[in-house]
C-alpha cells in the first residue's frame, strides 16, 4: 500500500509503549473506516494483556494463550476468537549436521512427536493434526493424501537405532519466543527418555533466540507464521537457496518443481505439483510439525465487524478498516 493511502494517518509513536493513528478522510473505500481514532498498547506480556482486556482498559487483545481462554470467555462482556491458521511450531533438524542430518535419526524424531496430546494438553484443543509437511488444510492447493504419520515409539526406536544414535545425548534448544515449544520439547524428552534417547531440553530467552539459537543447533524450535501464498511458503522456507530454510534441506528437484508450478496455467497441473512437493517434504525434510496452531484473539462485545482472516491476528492484523464499536 503506498504511503498515505490507508485507512489511518499516524497521529504519534512511542517505541515499545503505544500508537495512536487517526481516520484517513481521503480514504479511498467510501463510507471507510469506522473508527475515529485508534490506540494500539504495547503489552508483551499474555496475562497482563488478557487483564486490561477484562478490565476495560482495552477492548480488542491479540494472541490470548489457550490456557486463558476459559478466563475470558467466563465474562458477560467478552468474547473470544478462533481462527484456524497455518500458523506451527517445528521441531528443526539441521540437514547440514552429522547426527540431525541422518535420514533414519529424522524419521524416528518425527514418530516420537505426540500430536494428540500437544492438541489436547498443551493448545486445548485450538489447534489441528498436522503431518510434517507446511501446507495446511485451509489452503487450497494442501494434498489430503499424505497418510498421517502416527505417534508411535516403537517405530521411533527402530529407526533410531537404525541410525547408530539412540544412546547418543543431545541438546534441544526451547523458547517462549517460538510458541509452546518449552512445553513442546518437555514431552519430547520424556518420550524419547522411554526408549532410550537422552535429550537434554536446554531453554533460552526470548531475547536473541531468533539470531542465536534458531537454525544454529542441531536441534532446535521455530516458528512459522502461514504465509499468503502456497509458492512464498515454500520459496521461504524450503527452496535450497532460502535464507530462512530452518533445516537447511537442500532438494534439486524440489526447486525445479517450485519454478514449474509458477510457470503453468493450468491449475490441476500446478495442484498436483504442489501436492508432490509436500509430499517431499513430509518424506524427507529435516522438520517435525506436529499441529497448526490456531490464533486466538479477545475482544469486547460492543466490537463489531470482527471476522478470521487466517494470515495473523485481529484479521490478520488489518481490523482497523473493518470493525466498528456498538455504543
Amino acid at each position: 500500500m503506498a504511503n498515505g493511502t490507508g485507512p489511518f494517518i499516524l497521529k504519534s509513536f512511542a517505541p515499545g509503549i503505544r500508537t495512536i493513528v487517526q481516520r484517513n478522510p481521503n480514504y479511498w473505500k467510501p463510507g471507510k473506516p469506522y473508527l475515529d481514532e485508534i490506540e494500539l498498547i504495547a503489552i508483551p506480556d499474555e496475562l497482563s494483556r488478557v487483564n486490561a482486556l477484562l478490565s476495560g482498559d482495552v477492548q480488542m487483545v491479540i494472541a490470548v494463550s489457550p490456557g486463558s481462554v476459559k478466563r475470558v470467555k467466563a465474562s458477560s462482556s467478552h468474547l473470544i476468537m478462533e481462527t484456524k491458521s497455518g500458523l506451527y511450531t517445528d521441531l528443526v533438524m539441521r540437514q547440514d549436521h552429522p547426527v540431525t542430518g541422518n535420514p533414519d535419526f529424522v524419521l524416528g524424531m518425527k514418530h516420537l512427536l505426540d500430536r494428540d496430546l500437544i492438541k489436547r494438553a498443551l493448545f486445548r484443543g485450538y489447534a489441528t493434526i498436522a503431518n510434517d509437511q507446511p501446507i495446511s488444510p485451509l489452503d487450497p492447493y494442501y494434498n489430503p493424501g499424505i497418510p498421517q504419520r502416527a505417534f508411535d515409539p516403537e517405530k521411533a526406536k527402530f529407526y533410531l537405532k537404525r541410525s547408530g544414535l539412540l544412546s547418543t545425548r543431545l541438546p534441544v534448544y526451547v523458547s517462549p519466543a517460538a510458541n509452546l515449544s518449552v512445553d513442546m520439547g518437555s514431552i519430547l524428552q520424556e518420550h524419547a527418555a522411554q526408549i532410550g534417547l537422552k535429550l537434554a531440553v536446554n531453554r533460552v530467552p526470548s531475547d536473541g533466540y531468533w539470531s542465536t539459537h534458531w537454525m544454529k543447533h542441531p536441534l532446535t524450535f521455530g516458528n512459522i507464521n502461514q504465509r499468503p501464498t502456497t509458492d512464498l511458503m515454500f520459496s521461504l522456507f524450503f527452496q535450497s537457496k532460502a535464507t530462512e530454510n530452518e533445516a537447511g534441506w537442500k532438494n534439486p528437484k524440489f526447486d525445479r518443481m517450485l519454478i514449474e508450478a509458477r510457470q503453468t496455467r493450468d491449475e490441476a497441473v500446478r495442484k498436483a505439483i504442489y501436492g508432490e512437493m509436500q509430499w517431499m517434504i513430509h518424506r524427507t525434510g529435516g522438520i517435525g510439525i506436529p499441529v497448526f496452531i490456531s490464533l486466538l484473539d479477545g475482544y469486547d462485545r460492543r466490537v463489531r465487524g470482527l471476522q478470521p482472516v487466517p494470515l495473523g491476528g485481529l484479521m490478520g492484523y488489518t481490523f482497523g478498516e473493518h470493525v466498528w464499536l456498538d455504543a
